[in-house]
């Protein structure tokens, strides 16, 4: 007699969960700042506004131990999340921001 064959039962991964992201941002004096604090320091996106309201991304900046991890990406994603909801156009004069538009068509109507 065989013995009875016990199901083989594998431990199931739980989903990874993140901390929400928290991104500050303040706005004085037609200049613009969206920051982020890391393990590795602050991270930021700098911008300017032109005319006709137009939001001109200027520079972004992640700590080297942040780098890779989405953390320029959350920033650029609020700044033109928040441009829409404005109805401001955008300017990606920050060649990383350049890059990023140029991924995301769904983006296309807010360059200036």
């Amino acid at each position: 007699m065989t013995p009875a064959l016990q199901p083989m039962t594998k431990p199931v991964a739980k989903p990874e969960t993140r901390p929400a992201i928290k991104i500050g941002h303040n706005e004085r004096d037609n200049r613009g700042r969206y920051w982020m604090v890391t393990s590795a320091g602050e991270a930021e996106l700098v911008y300017s506004l032109g005319e006709d309201d137009k939001m001109i991304i200027n520079s972004t900046f992640v700590p080297i131990d942040a780098r890779g991890g989405g953390v320029a990406l959350a920033l650029v994603t609020r700044a033109v999340e928040d441009a829409r909801a404005t109805g401001r156009k955008v300017d990606p004069v920050c060649p990383y921001v350049d890059r990023v538009f140029g991924r995301h068509p769904e983006w296309r109507e807010l360059r200036a």
